[in-house]
């Protein structure tokens, strides 16, 4: 949204290029216009992951590196999945103050929706006897978390805690995205094993397959952002 010129100073431009991510301050997300579009767009996201780590725990094969810590967490004390998702992004997002990392309307809502939708789909979804209906809930959650993921990111208003969390330690360590990603995880995931979380096939499926999903739908739902130039 913005460039520096030879002499130094600092402009505003019109848009950025069609289908790129840009990395605006909270203020600057909303006045980036398209409003109409990438509010129900974010919280149709954000709601759909919710019901997609649902679909996981529901299939009982593992889940999502987080949720097994969420998982591991829940035995311990007296809340839902839903209300552990909640809690913990919030614990992230006080990590976020040493770090420097501005959260933005999508960072909030990162916070509650997920954990909120999570809940109410496990209210009324039941987990089905036979391993094929549970392999469907596997596949179509991790299927499903890769198109939520797309929605929420291309929204462009802010990224989630635990993203946020990733690259605000990348750029203050000067590691890569990957190598932090994977620490992170691998870290979580021990951290909710010692706690009684659950492991499982559908751990290593996410693993593998959310990172590629992702990627492949972003570029559908990345919503083109205008800003007014600057005088």
């Amino acid at each position: 949204m913005t460039r520096t010129t030879p002499s130094g100073a600092t402009t505003a431009t019109a848009s950025a290029p069609r289908g790129v991510l840009v990395d605006l301050g909270p203020v600057a997300q909303l006045r980036a216009g398209r409003l109409a579009r990438r509010l129900p767009q974010l919280y149709v996201g954000l709601f759909l992951y919710g019901v997609s780590l649902a679909l996981m725990v529901r299939g009982a094969l593992g889940l999502a590196p987080w949720d097994v810590l969420h998982s591991g967490f829940v035995r311990h004390v007296p809340m839902t999945l839903g209300q552990a998702v909640v809690l913990f992004s919030f614990v992230v997002l006080v990590l976020w103050i040493p770090l420097r990392e501005t959260p933005g309307l999508g960072t909030i809502s990162n916070a509650v929706v997920v954990g909120l939708s999570a809940d109410a789909t496990l209210a009324v979804l039941d987990r089905p006897e036979a391993i094929a209906g549970r392999l469907g809930l596997m596949v179509g959650g991790v299927l499903l978390c890769g198109l939520a993921s797309a929605l929420y990111i291309g929204a462009q208003l802010g990224r989630g805690p635990r993203d946020g969390l990733m690259t605000g330690l990348a750029r203050r360590t000067g590691l890569s995205l990957r190598l932090v990603r994977t620490g992170l995880e691998v870290a979580v995931v021990v951290i909710g094993l010692l706690l009684g979380g659950v492991l499982g096939v559908g751990t290593v499926v996410y693993a593998l397959a959310i990172g590629p999903l992702t990627q492949l739908m972003l570029p559908w739902f990345t919503v083109d952002l205008m800003a007014p130039a600057e005088g």
